[in-house]
């Protein structure tokens, strides 16, 4: 204790100051500081009002305590007026009295808003003299000498606080130096080398469908026009059940022509046959006749058979996969066109689309992990069959090589149509370059080494 701080001193007022030493001592950081400021200090002389101010990297000075509050708000019209006021306070000398009538003009009727009339500024000051805070006190009645000998001993001890508050590095500040030390970041460099070498599968990740492995196209048999569907999409079938028929109304036209050309035919031949019997030249005629009935019945049967084709039946067991059926109502088609597959359910498999992006080397056998949409918690496991040699449009229409496999064990939820996302495994190496496959790509592809 120096001799001024004890001038005058009583020893309450001494065990006081020994107490506030020992709380900004024990405070952890600026904020439990500077509310021990603001609040307790009136242990050593009463005050109404106190701010708590820190001198930032810039030098400008921002409130950071006001007595009676836990946090304050920066821009509330009482933080911007007193934050002015402290502006105006020089760095000199440590403890500062004012009244009203020495504040600029500018600031005579914020005083009088919101501060009693005495003030007291005392300068927080680091080890090398430089303000480092500032702390304003504000009471109705003028300061007495015996306090402020107190009061400015306990701001030596304040700021001494404050600057050792300052350099205390946080949490990760001390992480960060620690992990800066040589032996820690050779470990660590040991530890990333023997991490980038675990062996790994290079992998991708695709939209992927369940689809028919062996499926057979269903055609249309000749030309015309889509007349209607028999079945739904994804529906179990028969063999021998109807799938669909084109239109038939123009044929049966035609099949109604064709029977009355018949039975005139028919009709002239009976007559040539009856004339024969009576004259030998009508025998002639008789064979003509007999000619053309054969044509038109010729014509008669190519038009049934053809109407016989107007209905396509499916030719075995299985699920029937198209569109939507309105898509294909009045639609004409070509013979051959495919409209509609038969699928066998029991041998289902996996579609993938594989960006070209996202290509990597693949062969046979390779694992294949199918998550549907549906079941996203139980994935299906597949293995690689084939992968096609041209990259061609998805149906996202993103530029892809289509990766098809055999799922290994068929289930319920493997219904043909169901959509998901499947991550294919390719040819084993190690974890840095399967992070750095990518960013060396680029690079190449950038530079052109």
């Amino acid at each position: 204790m120096t001799s001024s701080a004890g001038h005058g001193a009583t020893a309450p007022a001494l065990g006081d100051l020994l107490h506030l030493e020992q709380r900004a001592f024990s405070a952890l950081n600026t904020q439990a500081l500077g509310f021990t400021i603001v609040n307790e200090t009136s242990l050593l002389g009463h005050f109404r009002q106190a701010a708590f101010f820190v001198t930032g990297a810039t030098g400008a000075l921002t409130l950071c305590g006001a007595s009676g509050l836990v946090s304050v708000v920066g821009d509330t019209p009482y933080s911007v007026w007193v934050t002015q006021l402290a502006k105006t306070l020089a760095p000199q000398p440590p403890v500062q009295l004012l009244d009203i009538g020495s504040a600029p003009e500018s600031l005579v009727d914020g005083w009088q808003e919101w501060l009693p009339e005495h003030l007291l500024a005392c300068n927080l000051k680091d080890s090398e003299g430089t303000r480092i805070g500032l702390v304003i006190y504000a009471r109705d009645e003028a300061w007495q000498e015996h306090e402020l000998s107190l009061i400015a001993r306990i701001h030596e001890t304040y700021g001494y606080c404050l600057q050792a508050l300052a350099r205390t590095p946080g949490p990760w500040k001390s992480l960060a130096a620690r992990l800066l030390q040589r032996r820690t970041m050779v470990g660590a460099a040991i530890a990333l080398a023997i991490a980038l070498l675990i062996p790994v599968r290079l992998s991708a990740v695709a939209p992927a469908e369940v689809v028919a492995l062996s499926a057979v196209a269903i055609a249309s048999p000749q030309e015309g026009v889509v007349g209607a569907f028999h079945v739904q999409p994804n529906t179990p079938v028969k063999a021998g059940d109807k799938l669909f028929s084109l239109d038939d109304r123009g044929l049966e036209s035609r099949r109604a022509v064709a029977a009355r050309a018949l039975q005139t035919a028919r009709a002239d031949a009976l007559l040539a046959e009856q004339r024969a019997f009576d004259d030998a030249k009508s025998k002639g005629e008789l064979a003509a006749a007999q000619g053309r009935v054969k044509e038109k019945e010729a014509e008669l049967a190519l038009v049934e058979g053809t109407l016989e084709r107007v209905t396509v039946r499916a030719p075995a067991d299985g699920v029937i996969i198209f569109g939507d059926a309105n898509d294909w109502l009045g639609r004409p088609v070509q013979t051959g066109e495919r409209i509609m597959q038969l699928a066998d359910p029991r041998d289902a498999g996996v579609m993938v689309w594989l960006p070209v992006a996202d290509a990597i080397n693949l062969e046979p056998g390779a694992p294949i992990r199918l998550f549907l949409h549906t079941q996203p918690l139980s994935p299906l496991s597949a293995s690689l069959l084939e992968t096609s040699y041209q990259a061609v449009q998805s149906p996202a229409g993103v530029s892809s090589y289509r990766v098809r496999g055999r799922f290994e064990q068929q289930s319920a939820g493997t219904r043909i149509g169901l959509r998901g996302t499947a991550r294919v495994s390719g040819e084993w190496t190690c974890l840095g370059y399967y992070f750095l496959r990518r960013p060396i790509a680029a690079v190449r592809e950038w530079t052109g080494l």
